[in-house]
């Protein structure tokens, strides 16, 4: 697969991500899996807040759904498309599938197992390895990210502010001073 069906792909990708956000609530990550031939296989998005699941990463839902379309646990030959570089779960999964390649959009600095902080997917130690291409529609997957973070910590804080304002006006302070009561002072 050149460049060009990597891009459309990963925006197909990303179209998963923005139903995560849609339909689940969830963090705004989108995989699908391609077969040798160029079809697709299976997709999907993060549900692990959703099904009270800590597995349901979009990575590993997308590899269950190929595998049952394929009716095999070995995704031999395929492409799995993610709009975030992969944790070390879902990449163990991607070993265990055999993929024989991965693509990702955005960089993940913190948990990254495909480069950022350590790779999983080209260590020697492993029976099996995945070609790995990263960054792309990095921009557009990062802002995704971004932006899906931002809503929630600005949500957060609106029902701080209004936890807050609602403590501040308790019964006692809702009523006008009593005017049969001597001023204090």
């Amino acid at each position: 697969m050149d460049a060009l069906d990597d891009a459309d792909w990963m925006q197909k990708a990303l179209q998963l991500a923005a139903r995560a956000v849609s339909e689940d609530d969830e963090i705004p990550v989108g995989a699908l899996v391609v077969s040798p031939e160029g079809a697709l296989v299976g997709e999907g998005w993060n549900r692990n807040i959703s099904e009270h699941d800590p597995s349901a990463h979009a990575e590993i839902v997308a590899m269950r759904r190929a595998g049952q379309a394929l009716g095999n646990h070995r995704l031999s030959g395929c492409t799995l498309y993610v709009t975030l570089e992969p944790c070390a779960m879902c990449a163990m999964a991607m070993i265990h599938a055999r993929l024989a390649r991965v693509v990702f959009g955005a960089y993940d600095p913190k948990t990254g197992a495909a480069g950022s902080v350590f790779n999983l997917l080209d260590d020697p130690r492993h029976n099996h390895r995945i070609e790995v291409t990263g960054g792309v529609l990095a921009g557009e997957a990062g802002q995704r990210l971004r932006d899906y973070f931002r809503q929630k910590r600005l949500a957060r804080r609106a029902g701080k502010s209004a936890a807050a304002l609602t403590a501040d006006v308790g019964p006692a302070r809702d009523r006008a001073p009593d005017q049969n009561s001597a001023p204090t002072g």
